[in-house]
């Protein structure tokens, strides 16, 4: 078994890197690479010191049976055919390729089946925000059809990337020496505040962000559900939150969401506002799971339920779920 990471010094990359080791990932070999500037720079995997190799228009795919591809849109357009076309496998993080109808859009644990069915050779990995709410809405979907869904993001400043986040870490360091906070990875000081757009405006006034979030849930889950959000970005570090609002075809108890998500895969439930026991991103930071919380009746909606959720946007967000789908092709393929 052969893999690759492409963009490997970026955050994803590097997340990449820790979860295919940290999971004992079926790997004999693995490749990295990077833009000329990444080049020649070394990583650690299982001991080994590996080179990270230049992206270039070559056969340096031959051979490779999964890549995961996270340096960006315009690279994973132009380097599609390339990565694939000697039959690597590859699993793309961007937004590129997730609304193409010959491309299957993935979160294992709500359509790891769709994964089987590839025929440009080509996975994509959806948004991290809406990985994260497709993981808990399942099992309520599950429960009864979901007609309906509001949500509010929080996201961290991680999401923006690694010069992001030592962007508002500079920024509180510079007020409380009283000096001038720079702007630089967004549009205005996001220390001591909170920013209401991800991403660029759409003709609706709707963030690309948001109209992620509208489209790809509804592909996931192979569902007509209508799903508006408005997406904020935050000064925490890592780890996104979201409230969620959802309308169901039939009323559902706050026992039965809760029962469902006791036992949902990829959901660790955390939800005793009594002893104030919920979700928040300092503590889900570098977990694994989606932790869900807060939840109850929409007392503005007779069929409505309303939850609130936690996780690490770089690991289950990105690399773990990219990680999840190949393991899951391995296994089915033996």
């Amino acid at each position: 078994m052969t893999a690759a990471i492409v963009g490997a010094s970026g955050a994803v990359g590097q997340e990449l890197l820790k979860v295919l080791e940290q999971r004992n990932f079926p790997v004999d070999e693995l490749r990295l690479f990077g833009s000329a500037r990444s080049a020649g720079r070394k990583y650690s995997f299982r001991g080994q010191e590996i080179e990270v190799r230049e992206l270039r228009h070559n056969d340096d795919f031959k051979g490779v049976d999964y890549a995961f591809v996270s340096a960006g849109g315009a690279v994973s357009k132009e380097f599609a055919e390339t990565i694939t076309k000697h039959g690597t496998i590859m699993i793309d993080n961007s937004s590129t390729f997730r609304m193409d109808p010959q491309v299957p859009l993935v979160v294992p644990e709500c359509n790891a089946e769709d994964a089987l069915n590839h025929p440009r050779n080509i996975i994509a990995n959806p948004n991290c925000t809406t990985i994260m709410m497709v993981v808990a809405v399942k099992p309520i979907e599950e429960l009864s059809h979901i007609r309906r869904i509001r949500v509010a993001s929080y996201q961290s400043a991680s999401g923006a990337g690694a010069q992001a986040m030592a962007e508002v870490q500079q920024q509180y360091a510079d007020i409380a020496a009283g000096k001038e906070p720079q702007i630089s990875k967004f549009p205005f000081q996001l220390a001591y505040n909170v920013i209401p757009q991800i991403d660029v405006f759409t003709d609706n006034d709707y963030t690309k962000e948001e109209m992620k979030m509208y489209n790809e849930t509804r592909k996931i889950l192979h569902s007509d559900v209508k799903c508006s959000a408005t997406c904020v970005r935050i000064s925490s570090l890592r780890s996104h939150s979201e409230a969620v609002w959802m309308e169901t075809e039939r009323p559902l108890s706050v026992e039965e969401v809760r029962k469902a998500m006791a036992s949902a895969q990829g959901v660790i439930l955390q939800d005793d506002p009594a002893s104030k026991e919920y979700p928040m991103p300092l503590f889900t930071a570098g977990k694994d799971e989606i932790f869900v919380g807060r939840i109850r009746k929409d007392i503005a909606d007779d069929n409505g339920i309303t939850i609130w959720l936690s996780g690490d946007q770089i690991r289950k967000g990105a690399a773990l779920n990219a990680v999840q789908i190949a393991e899951y092709l391995i296994q089915q393929n033996g």
